[in-house]
């Protein structure tokens, strides 16, 4: 059964899944399918094309699917689309993608919390298990792997990635790629060690953690350039998950990872 508050605008052509529960005051566009169990509270916003998944919970104040702040967007077709178990907090804003960057789409994986105020611009593709924070602004095309957290306040540059089971602290600006399995932060934004506790909580062992710790060794703290560093990790390290993501993250960055300490004054 499908709950529609009498005081919730929802347009015929949307698809609404079972047990869809729509709030009071609440719109729903056009071209929006909502997978079943999702709940629209009330004044929340989903334009048209969009696509959201199973028992989501979009909060008050949310928009999700506007147009994108982008002038090179000129009225084409382009979508959200959004996995299952999200939760989208108060007054958040997701906007639509654009043809200028050859995907036309913003998403959004599965089991991903995005917190009170936090904007996801045009072509952002943010992972599953992610959290990102309140008042994180992440700028057109920025791409988020999963179990990412992105700490309050956080701001990123365009085209700006964070690997896997990386942990961006609070209010740094992400200038530069950070690497999957790192913590980052300061200013300007550097590495500063390992996700220990993040990697713990997910099942990693104390040999696979300190095998990580060794690689990102090699990278910041054996005098070695990035190319060299990876060359010698490939050579040194057994091919593994975690190793081969390291490699392919970091010859894969257009922007560069951040750089290595610096020494606190």
């Amino acid at each position: 059964m499908i709950k529609i508050h009498p005081m919730a605008i929802v347009s015929p052509g949307a698809k609404l899944g079972d047990n869809v529960e729509v709030g009071p005051f609440a719109f729903i566009d056009a071209d929006v399918e909502i997978g079943e169990g999702t709940k629209i509270l009330n004044n929340a916003t989903i334009y048209n094309h969009v696509k959201i998944g199973k028992d989501c919970t979009v909060f008050p104040g949310a928009v999700v699917g506007a147009i994108p702040q982008d002038l090179k967007f000129e009225g084409e077709e382009s979508w959200v689309e959004i996995g299952d178990r999200v939760n989208i907090r108060e007054c958040a804003t997701i906007n639509r993608g654009t043809k200028a960057s050859g995907k036309a789409l913003t998403k959004i994986g599965n089991d991903t919390l995005v917190m009170s105020y936090a904007h996801i611009a045009h072509d952002c593709c943010v992972g599953n298990h992610c959290i990102v924070v309140s008042y994180v602004g992440f700028a057109g095309e920025t791409d988020i792997e999963d179990w990412v957290t992105v700490g309050g306040k956080t701001a990123s540059h365009q085209f700006s990635k964070v690997g896997t089971h990386a942990f961006v602290a609070a209010c740094a600006k992400i200038t530069k790629d950070v690497p999957p399995y790192v913590l980052a932060g300061r200013e300007p934004i550097c590495f500063e060690g390992i996700n220990r506790v993040g990697l713990l909580r997910r099942g990693f062992t104390e040999e696979t953690i300190n095998e990580i710790k060794a690689i990102y060794d090699a990278i910041y703290f054996q005098g070695m350039n990035v190319s060299q560093a990876l060359e010698y990790i490939e050579a040194n390290f057994p091919a593994s998950e975690h190793r081969d993501n390291i490699l392919r993250f970091i010859r894969g960055s257009k922007r560069g990872i951040i750089s290595k300490p610096r020494a606190r004054k």
